[in-house]
Order: C-alpha cells, then structure tokens, then sequence
C-alpha cells in the first residue's frame, strides 16, 4: 500500500511516498498443553458438555531497522470443563511490515489496527488446528474487531494521562 505523504516539506521540495508492505508473517511462539488426558477422552468428560471458554489477546510492536516494524499478536485459549482444564493454547503470531513516510498517529493506527487484522486469520488457523491435533473438536475463533480495541485503548490512555 502506497499513498502520496504531504505535498511538500517546509522548504518547499517533494516529500517521499509513504509505504507500507507486509514483510514475513511466522508463529513465533506457540504452546499447546492438554493436562487432563488421556482420562478425559476416556471418561467421555471432554465431550459430555460444553467447556467454558477463556480467551485473551494483546498485540505489541517494536521498530526494527530500515522502516520495519515487527507486530505481535499475542493469543491464549483456555477450555475448561466443570472447573477442570481440556486445553490451553498460546500463541504468538508475529509479522514484519515496512512502515515508511506516515504521520506518528496514523503510523500507530497501523500497527494498532492493520496489522493485527492482518495477522489474525493466520493465528485463527493456527490455533484451530492445533486444538483439533490435540484430540479436541476444532475451534473456530470469531472475528475480532481491532479498530473497536484500538480506539478503546486510546481512549484508556488519554483518561489516565488526564
């Protein structure tokens, strides 16, 4: 994605185009822990009735030479039943993205927003795949609205500055 950055610079000349390019998408981290079996396949207790489900995610960055950022979308699922542990998967999803020639307030929309869409579906996949090798009926994680998370964190942010 390619946009015009402003017109000109204070001195007049042209400024650069600004830029932004998704660079390598990789799972830095992945766990998968199943504590309760094989008793829970064999008691028929992880099919008996719906577990409860605990999810959490967070997102981070951090600048990495020549433009690039490295955003981190960070995943945990824990699946319960009749308060006993089924499963826990945590994740972390990672991509590099070039970032050049934004604004400091749009550049971190992107990073707030963008690219954890971006990341998403491939920690989507890669969770729902590795709760069905563990033995468990696959889990399909809804869509999540990061624009709505983003805007919810600025606003936290701007409440505590005050």
């Amino acid at each position: 994605m390619n946009k015009p950055a402003a017109e000109t610079s204070g001195n007049g000349s042209a400024t650069e185009t600004a830029q932004f390019a998704l660079q390598k998408i990789y799972i830095s981290d992945l766990s998968f822990e199943a504590p309760s079996t094989p008793d829970i396949f064999i008691n028929g207790e992880a099919d008996q009735s719906a577990p409860e489900i605990q999810l959490n995610i967070k997102n981070s960055h951090a600048d990495l030479p020549g433009d690039n950022c490295e955003v981190i979308l960070h995943i945990s699922v824990h699946a319960t039943v009749k308060d006993r542990t089924l499963f826990m998967v945590e994740l972390e999803q990672t991509g590099i993205f070039l970032i050049k020639g934004y604004p400091n307030e749009e550049r971190q929309a992107l990073l707030g927003t963008y690219c954890p869409s971006t990341l998403f579906p491939y920690a989507r996949e890669a969770i729902s795949s590795v709760i069905g090798k563990g033995g468990f009926p696959v889990m399909l994680l809804q869509p999540i609205n990061f624009d709505a998370l983003f805007t919810q964190a600025m606003q936290e942010q701007a409440s505590q500055a005050s």
